[in-house]
């Protein structure tokens, strides 16, 4: 699930919703919340869930949740994780850390805690625009607690904040706020070449590498996923050439047509227990 449109027109909000007013929390919160209470009901079922939180912020992937006190200056601008194919085919962020939360405040506090450091700053249409693109995933994997068997299912939930398209005309951007605005509408018209790429059905190539937003989540646009896509719009005249935009680019999202499957693989470790089981039987 992912939050598009310009900037200034409330995907932050729309993701994580207010602070102190509970009624008015966002996506973020809510989806932690039934994530856990569809899990607390399944009582056949071991099921852990880790979380990791991550910004690319100027084409450099950040980890907003550091694993121990020492990796506190790893939280620098200068940070950058490498991203790479895991075991079972999907994507991986090397260095990224998966927090294990058996509750749902575990939860919460690792998003409260990744909230505080993410990148902010003001400019002339948002006074707290982010700068970055920020990727909150649940990692859920799950064994049948009343089969012997080997078989686990991984699942990932991707809920990504999307930093906001500029016009820097309009938001008078200089210095560091018009870097960082040149790196976020980079990274977005990349994004915009791979649905294009993805609703031509005769494309045999998705430049999904090109950008580190698109390679990040190439298992989760086009690959074995459901995608979901929220378009924030600004309704006012001075800002009806952004609102086209976002809703041409929300019209192509819909064409894309995934075909989402269960992913089940085998345990090594259980595998190992079975055998050496059947191999005690048979003498």
């Amino acid at each position: 699930m992912l939050c598009y449109g310009q900037t200034g027109a409330g995907k932050t909000y729309t993701m994580t919703g207010s602070a102190t007013i509970f009624k008015y929390r966002g996506i973020l919160p809510r989806a932690i919340n039934q994530v856990y209470a569809l899990t607390s009901a399944k009582f056949d079922q071991a099921i852990t869930i880790r979380i990791s939180y991550a910004e690319i912020y100027n084409e450099r992937i950040r980890d907003l949740l550091p694993s121990a006190k020492a990796n506190q200056e790893s939280m620098a601008n200068d940070q950058n994780l490498q991203i790479t194919d895991d075991s079972r085919g999907g994507v991986l962020v090397k260095g990224l850390a998966q927090h294990v939360c058996d509750s749902e405040e575990d939860a919460l506090n690792c998003l409260f805690e990744g909230e505080m450091n993410r990148t902010f700053r003001a400019h002339y249409l948002n006074a707290t625009s982010s700068r970055a693109h920020s990727v909150f995933t649940m990692h859920i994997e799950s064994r049948s607690r009343v089969e012997s068997s080997d078989k686990v299912v991984h699942s990932k939930l991707h809920l990504v904040d999307l930093a906001g398209s500029e016009r820097t005309k309009k938001t008078h951007s200089e210095g560091m706020v018009l870097k960082e605005a040149s790196f976020i509408n980079k990274s977005l018209t990349f994004l915009e070449q791979v649905v294009l790429a993805l609703c031509d059905r005769k494309r045999e190539h998705v430049p999904y590498r090109q950008a580190k937003l698109t390679n990040m989540l190439r298992d989760s646009i086009g690959g074995n996923c459901k995608t979901v896509m929220i378009a924030n719009i600004w309704p006012e005249a001075a800002h009806l050439e952004e609102l086209r935009a976002t809703l041409l680019f929300a019209s192509r999202m819909m064409k894309i047509h995934n075909e989402a499957s269960v992913n089940m693989v085998s345990d090594p470790n259980l595998m190992i227990k079975r055998y050496e089981g059947e191999v005690k039987q048979l003498k």
